[in-house]
């Protein structure tokens, strides 16, 4: 069945739809950079500790992921619009759930429905968004897109920081239920009675279900293998097994579908496999080590909400400009020359900040965190570039919708896995600490000293040692977690030459539009 697309807006009807689906982007990134910053308030409030309230922010992620295949499915067969207002209702409802919630797996289940219904807009917005174009200026509408594309996730931290100490973190959730209502209302209002073409795919719902299950339960094994002792307890080896399982069932299944939830023989393309990979890991290692350093300033070194979401502006400085230039610099040299660059330059970050002290985080954290937010506006144009190279058009999507897909679990996963590596190196720095500074160390009996003429008592004076060896520890263990990184994306700047050469004409033509819009997808920070 086909139905005839109606007529584009026009006049205010026009720039207000242009508000709407701007602001829609916009509040589902924002729900994701300023809840980082919210972590230790949620798990203070909700009576959990820290590994439990990272939990509710990994599962928004992962719930995100999985709906940005299931938008395109949808966009396929229902149109755009209705499922882009039916997404934005059930995003508010979420937001009441998340508001109201008193108990940790109420609002677990509120913020997994949440990144579901949020990860559905995504591609549904933005393919509204560029039919109400002239096909003349549809990169006008790329641009209009791509504006909300990285600004609510650097300027999310701070702005959930002020939310979470001024108003409390739940308002965060307050504020998105008249917002997400009149998006809805609004669009839907505008597009009433919307045509579109419509293709009768049949939904892979066995495969949807065992990829769903695969990857909460590998996010549940990450998120709770530290506090359960991961091999010595028969649940965590249980879990792996079902993981392996359903992982195993869930590809063959995949490989035998003509049109399967996802297109998992792109992994045959080599450009599509180096690009993706290096896209995956280097995003887990962005997300995971910026929620890592947002919430130990917090929980280690006294930072307020707000302030350590303010240690995370300077990156907002050159990513969205970086992005812009790296769109037309692409079309003139090899995107590996690019990527490589780029990885070397996170690579140069990491190093930097593994020299972190704490002493002074402000001066400390501003020059590499302006260098990453340079790195991070050029990360996705050049990889979108290289995975892309060789795919015919029917199948760019399809790429386009698992490298997503992969890019936004990426993030979830970080976040646990940075986590676990804190954990692990932490005690080794806080044995070493033990080892060198003894009772019968005279720069031990210094310090204590010191402590006692201050006016600290004697018990009191080696409660406040240990307190600041534990913080020492803690940044020595994020340091490691660094330099980890850095060495990591030395690693990928060089796998990346293992692709084949994607220069591309400097001529615009349609397909370089076309990969414009993929690359404004892959950018969108969760």
């Amino acid at each position: 069945m086909t139905i005839i697309y109606d007529k584009q807006l026009q006049g205010w009807r026009f720039v207000l739809f242009n508000i709407c689906l701007g602001l829609s982007h916009a509040l589902v990134i924002f729900n994701a950079g300023a809840y980082i910053a919210m972590l230790p308030r949620v798990a203070a409030d909700l009576g959990i500790p820290p590994s439990f309230a990272t939990w509710t922010q990994t599962d928004y992620m992962i719930g995100l992921a999985l709906a940005f295949p299931v938008g395109g499915w949808l966009s396929r067969r229902m149109g755009e619009y209705r499922p882009f207002v039916a997404a934005f209702f059930v995003f508010a409802l979420a937001s009441v759930i998340c508001a109201t919630a008193t108990s940790f797996y109420g609002y677990l289940a509120g913020r997994i429905l949440l990144g579901f219904a949020g990860g559905l807009t995504l591609p549904l917005g933005q393919s509204l968004l560029i039919k109400e174009y002239p096909d003349k200026r549809k990169s006008i509408g790329i641009g209009v897109w791509s504006v909300f594309t990285l600004t609510p996730f650097t300027f999310g931290p701070p702005i959930g920081g002020w939310i979470a100490d001024t108003l409390g973190w739940r308002w965060l959730f307050w504020f998105n239920i008249p917002i997400a209502l009149a998006i809805g209302g609004i669009v839907g209002a505008l597009l009433y009675q919307r045509g579109s073409k419509r293709l009768r795919h049949r939904f892979d719902s066995l495969g949807f279900v065992l990829i769903t299950l695969t990857l909460f339960g590998f996010q549940t094994l990450l998120n709770q293998g530290n506090d359960l002792d991961w091999n010595n307890s028969l649940y965590i080896n249980s879990l792996i097994i079902f993981i392996v399982v359903t992982l195993i069932y869930w590809v063959i299944w995949e490989l035998s579908l003509r049109r399967p939830f996802l297109d998992i023989s792109l992994f045959a393309q080599r450009n599509f496999t180096i690009g993706a990979v290096i896209l995956f890991v280097g995003f887990l290692l962005f997300q995971g080590l910026l929620s890592m350093l947002i919430v130990q300033l917090q929980l280690s070194l006294g930072y307020s909400s707000l302030l350590a979401g303010l240690v995370f502006l300077p990156m907002a400085i050159f990513a969205k400009p970086m992005a812009g230039v790296f769109h037309e610099i692409v079309k003139r040299f090899d995107a590996r020359l690019l990527a490589s660059i780029n990885c070397l330059g996170f690579a140069a970050t990491y190093f930097w900040l593994s020299r972190f002290d704490g002493q002074d985080a402000f001066a400390q954290l501003f020059w590499p965190k302006l260098l990453e937010g340079a790195c991070l506006g050029s990360f996705f144009v050049p990889l979108t570039a290289l995975l892309l190279h060789g795919l015919p058009p029917e199948r760019q999507w399809r790429a386009v919708e698992l490298a997503s897909l992969m890019r936004i679990a990426a993030g979830a996963i970080g976040i646990a896995l940075q986590g676990i590596v804190l954990y692990r190196r932490t005690p080794l720095h806080m044995t070493r600490f033990a080892e060198t500074h003894t009772a019968f160390d005279s720069s031990f009996e210094q310090i204590l000293d010191t402590l006692i003429v201050t006016g600290f008592s004697e018990s009191a004076a080696v409660a406040k040692l240990a307190k600041l060896a534990g913080r020492n520890s803690m940044i020595h263990g994020m340091n490691d977690a660094f330099w980890m990184a850095g060495c990591i994306f030395v690693g990928l700047a060089i796998v990346v030459w293992f692709a084949n050469p994607t220069k591309q004409p400097a001529k615009r033509t349609l397909s370089q539009a076309q990969r414009r819009e993929a690359q404004e997808i892959l950018m969108e920070e969760p």
